[in-house]
């Protein structure tokens, strides 16, 4: 009698060993610039000060536990392409783009420190649509949209709060 050949144990979902690395990688991109985006915004929370206190405070609030939420999805996808989530500091500050902020800024610069963070993790997110698309990964798309569109509309809510 012939042995029966197990099962592989590899993934096999429609998209090629290669693209599912390519695709992760660029997604441990999003996720290092997601999780200091979030660190920065909670650090602001703490810190922020001054006339408009209570208005930052609580939209500070509000974007950190948005954000909070969307790194868990970030990282869930990055394993069901079969590849391990970063999870350390020291790997999150190798990938992201953002830099963090050292003290405690003005509360203005405090917003404009944001902007520029939601906007970078914009760009990160929207970078990866070409090798998405020609991998047909239509989850990650789908995710890359949801958090571009929390990335702009925030961005544009921060900004609007300089306008004199």
């Amino acid at each position: 009698m012939k042995a029966k050949k197990s099962a592989s144990p590899g993934i096999d979902i429609g998209i090629s060993a290669a693209d599912r690395a390519r695709i992760a990688e660029g997604l441990s991109g999003l996720l290092a610039d997601s999780y200091t985006l979030y660190l920065m915004t909670h650090n602001f929370h703490w810190n922020v000060t001054g006339p408009m206190f209570n208005t930052l405070h609580l939209m500070f609030m509000g974007q950190y536990t948005e954000q909070w939420n969307a790194l868990d999805m970030i990282a869930e996808r990055i394993r069901a392409l079969g590849h391990p989530a970063p999870g350390t500091y020291k790997e999150f500050v190798r990938l992201a783009s953002i830099e963090e902020v050292e003290g405690v800024p003005k509360a203005t610069d405090m917003i404009r420190h944001l902007v520029a963070a939601q906007e970078a993790t914009a760009r990160t997110a929207r970078k990866l649509f070409a090798l998405v698309e020609k991998a047909n990964d239509q989850p990650t798309a789908d995710l890359l949209t949801q958090r571009l569109e929390v990335h702009e509309k925030t961005a544009w809510m921060l900004r609007s709060l300089l306008e004199e």
